[in-house]
């Protein structure tokens, strides 16, 4: 055994498999220490933020959620986004969940549970507003949007007049005065906005479906099938028990589930 370890050693095959060994060994290292390490910002509210309580969120309840269907406990390790990641490939922790956007790059280095939440662009007015009903109506009108995100190019692609703003907030606050007629922003921001605001006079009149959806997934290291089919199980639990209705509805005031 000494021999075969040393020859696998010197020709660099023992470094080749160490870590697929390593990687196959995720879920079961999980189970054997009782928790799972996931990786969150905290401060990105509604998915993982601080209240009186604690640590909360809407990324954080399903992260518990699956933890418990693992059978195991979640415990959170908050850093900035920028280290994230990179906390994963030095093993701080087992997962990030952080609505980490599923795309092509990431999926080359890492992989991703199911979609466990989605986002639309959307197209959002006031509800005293009769003339704008779908993003045809768009052309001529004036939009609040950042000038660099795909929200602005969707709203000069439909003939608005973008006028420029730094983020979300600044576009409602536009809308709300009148200085613009309409927005088109991120669904679940929008959501959000209108579980902490339900009295405001803003509606979404349309959404697009020309694009695609902004899926975020959990993140784990590539190698761990076990793992991700143990947490795509514990989704679809969640989603047929009504753990997932339960959790979407607290944070945006809908089910989730049902789209």
């Amino acid at each position: 055994m000494r021999t075969l370890f040393r020859t696998l050693l010197l020709t660099g095959a023992f470094l080749a498999i160490a870590p697929a060994v390593q990687a196959e060994d995720d879920l079961a290292r999980i189970r054997e220490a009782g928790e799972i390490r996931i990786g969150t910002e905290g401060t990105y509210a509604p998915f993982t933020f601080h209240d009186s309580d604690g640590l909360t969120g809407f990324d954080v309840e399903i992260g518990r959620a699956i933890a418990e269907r693992l059978g195991v406990k979640a415990r959170f390790v908050e850093g900035k986004w920028d280290g994230l990641i990179a906390g994963l490939d030095a093993g701080r922790y087992d997962a990030v969940m952080n609505q980490v956007s599923i795309t092509e790059a990431r999926q080359q280095k890492y992989d991703f549970s199911d979609p466990y939440i989605a986002s639309a662009a959307v197209l959002i007015v006031r509800t005293d507003n009769d003339e704008i009903k779908s993003f045809d109506d768009l052309e001529g009108k004036r939009s609040a949007n950042t000038l660099t995100s795909n929200f602005g190019k969707l709203a000069e692609k439909a003939g608005a007049q973008v006028v420029a703003v730094q983020g979300f907030n600044e576009s409602v606050d536009l809308l709300l005065s009148r200085r613009v007629d309409a927005t088109i922003n991120d669904e679940l921001s929008f959501l959000d906005f209108k579980k902490q605001k339900p009295d405001a006079p803003l509606h979404i009149v349309a959404r697009d479906t020309s694009s695609e959806f902004s899926e975020s997934g959990v993140l784990i290291r590539k190698g761990n099938p076990e793992l991700r089919q143990a947490i795509n199980a514990a989704l679809q639990e969640m989603r047929a028990d009504g753990t997932y209705k339960a959790i979407s509805e607290k944070y945006f005031g809908v089910d989730l589930s049902a789209r």
